[in-house]
């Protein structure tokens, strides 16, 4: 079983358009509302590949009843906190070459007592689990120690945590020893407040953040591929993609596989890899299932390509 925490759940809602043209009237071409928040997005992923999975988050307001009841419709168990607040609501416009525009919503300003109420519920649904999967920024509310409290928590719990999140709420955490981060480029560049212009320079982002706390690092590079560094060295997975119809969710997709597949090792990796490269090929938010994924296209080494450059650079 995998429980995940998302502090700031969304409604995510997608309009594909035929094109985006500032100051008009656009009609789209399809629609979808889908349950939306990092950690939410990771459930998903696993019940779609038929594991158990929790999500612990604060529901609010009218739009929280329906996370709720999409979470239930996708096979998740929600283990909702009430807020005075009410979930936010983002909006993602896709045009037809895969450019993604997403407006998101600040979302509610959670109480010192509805944050306990969170950490509450961490500790009393946790039993069983094999990973704490905590994903996402933090609402507003929430100080920047948040996580690393949760961290410190359920490690004395015994709990392994995967965390994904980025800026001062990172570098909190990194203090407590996370089992696994997941950052992506623009997320690694930032930890170690550097640009990051080759693969190498990723291995490196990631090892000194291994030396700062984090006992694994699994870094999403987007079109170049995936890095996992740990204790015994740093493997490089990649697989070829054969059109980006949306990106949003790839990265906690590819979270969702590596923790389904152990999260530890190459295998790992490997599993992490096929979910985002079948995610990204998926409209809007939507999360993979088994018959999306093509793990025989995955490959994966020991051998990383340091100098090669990213496609996409970092600024």
């Amino acid at each position: 079983m995998i429980l995940t925490v998302t502090p700031n759940p969304s409604l995510d809602r997608t309009y594909e358009l035929p094109a985006l043209r500032r100051g008009a009237v656009l009609r789209a071409g399809a629609e979808r509302v889908d349950p939306g928040g990092k950690g939410v997005n990771v459930s998903r992923a696993v019940a779609a590949a038929g594991h158990r999975t929790v999500a612990v988050l604060p529901l609010g307001g009218p739009e929280g009843e329906l996370l709720a009841r999409l979470l239930g419709e996708h096979g998740i168990e929600a283990a909702g906190v009430p807020v005075a607040g009410s979930t936010r609501v983002n909006v993602s416009l896709v045009e037809p070459d895969g450019t993604l525009t997403k407006v998101n919503a600040p979302g509610p300003d959670l109480t010192e007592a509805e944050a306990e109420a969170l950490l509450e519920a961490v500790r009393s649904r946790s039993s069983g689990a094999d990973w704490i999967a905590c994903c996402g920024s933090l609402p507003r509310g929430l100080r920047p120690g948040w996580y690393a409290e949760l961290v410190r928590r359920a490690h004395r719990a015994g709990a392994r945590i995967a965390l994904d999140t980025s800026g001062a709420a990172l570098t909190a955490a990194l203090e407590e020893r996370p089992d696994v981060i997941k950052p992506n480029a623009a997320e690694l560049a930032e930890a170690v407040g550097r640009p990051l212009a080759t693969v190498g320079d990723a291995v490196k982002a990631a090892e000194e953040l291994r030396g700062r706390g984090a006992r694994a690092v699994l870094a999403s590079l987007g079109a170049d591929g995936q890095l996992l560094v740990d204790g015994d060295g740093a493997h490089f997975g990649r697989a070829p993609v054969a059109a980006v119809r949306s990106n949003v969710g790839a990265g906690d997709a590819s979270l969702a596989g590596f923790l389904a597949a152990g999260g530890a090792g190459p295998g790992a990796l490997a599993a992490a890899v096929a979910h985002g490269a079948a995610a990204v090929q998926l409209p809007g938010s939507a999360m993979p299932a088994p018959a999306d994924l093509d793990p025989a296209a995955v490959t994966t080494t020991a051998d990383v390509p340091l100098d090669r450059a990213l496609t996409e650079p970092v600024p």
